[in-house]
């Protein structure tokens, strides 16, 4: 395993962390109500945390839907919470040319599902020196995830972590494949499960993606279970009213029920490891 460091803990080194915040960084005022309860509910479990939001969704359903403030308004309100809070903070980049711009703040760059393989923009990533995190495709089969570690490999990338989010089953349906996330693991980089993208029906629901939120705390319970290295989910005070992702996001106010789940079964899986 190649563990790599973020402020001062590392990702990948046996301890859990999780990477949590609104699908899109709405506001300040809203992006400090999650980083502040989440961050305290990490200390108490005793997780490592990072603060995500997007400043750009760029792969929305409908023309006609919200996609942010831009990249200028969305990298502040992300610099606020990293100092206001002094919690490493990640966002998701579409573009070659946003990957500068986005590692002035950003501590962990994101690539997203549908851009995994994009060799311009995974190189220009790694060439900002900060660690990728890289989604794997719906269209992706776990071992076929290799070809990316290898490719940031060669861009000398100087740290790299494989996220699950779900692979394309039919019409508007996602399923996990659990053992899968071993097989990500096995090419020696952390990997994370997205819990709250897995959960969703893309273009379910005609002009954005459904979801089966309900189901979110089932498949968190696997993916621990089975040994992961960190957990994203999208969080939100009033996910109904979210500006995207409405249907996945979790509530804040039962993150703290979620997070008790995480704890018992993190330790369950350190007592069979020793």
């Amino acid at each position: 395993m190649k563990p790599f460091g973020v402020f001062d803990f590392q990702v990948g080194d046996g301890g859990l962390t999780v990477i949590a915040g609104p699908c899109l960084a709405e506001s300040a005022d809203l992006c400090a109500e999650v980083c502040e309860q989440m961050q305290n509910l990490c200390a108490e479990f005793g997780f490592n945390y990072i603060f995500k939001a997007s400043f750009d969704k760029a792969n929305r359903t409908s023309a006609g839907t919200v996609r942010g403030e831009g990249i200028e308004a969305g990298l502040e309100i992300l610099r606020r919470m990293k100092f206001q809070f002094q919690v490493p903070v990640t966002t998701d980049i579409h573009l070659p040319e946003q990957a500068g711009m986005a590692a002035e703040v950003a501590d962990i760059l994101q690539i997203p599902a549908f851009l995994c393989r994009q060799s311009d923009l995974l190189e220009a990533a790694a060439g900002t020196k900060r660690p990728v995190n890289v989604k794997k495709g719906q269209f992706l089969a776990p071992h076929d995830a290799k070809n990316i570690v290898d490719k940031l490999a060669s861009f000398n990338a100087v740290g790299t972590m494989l996220t699950e989010r779900g692979t394309s089953f039919g019409y508007n349906t996602l399923i996990v494949d659990m053992p899968g996330l071993e097989v990500m693991r096995s090419f020696g980089v952390p990997v994370c499960f997205d819990a709250t993208h897995s959960a969703q029906r893309p273009g379910g629901a005609g002009t954005s993606s459904g979801g089966v939120r309900e189901s979110i705390p089932a498949m968190v319970r696997a993916a621990v279970a089975v040994g992961v290295d960190a957990l994203f989910l999208e969080v939100h005070p009033n996910p109904e009213k979210a500006l995207s992702d409405a249907a996945t996001q979790w509530p804040l106010a039962r993150a703290r029920e979620l997070m008790e789940q995480v704890k018992v079964l993190s330790e369950a899986r350190a007592s069979i490891q020793r």
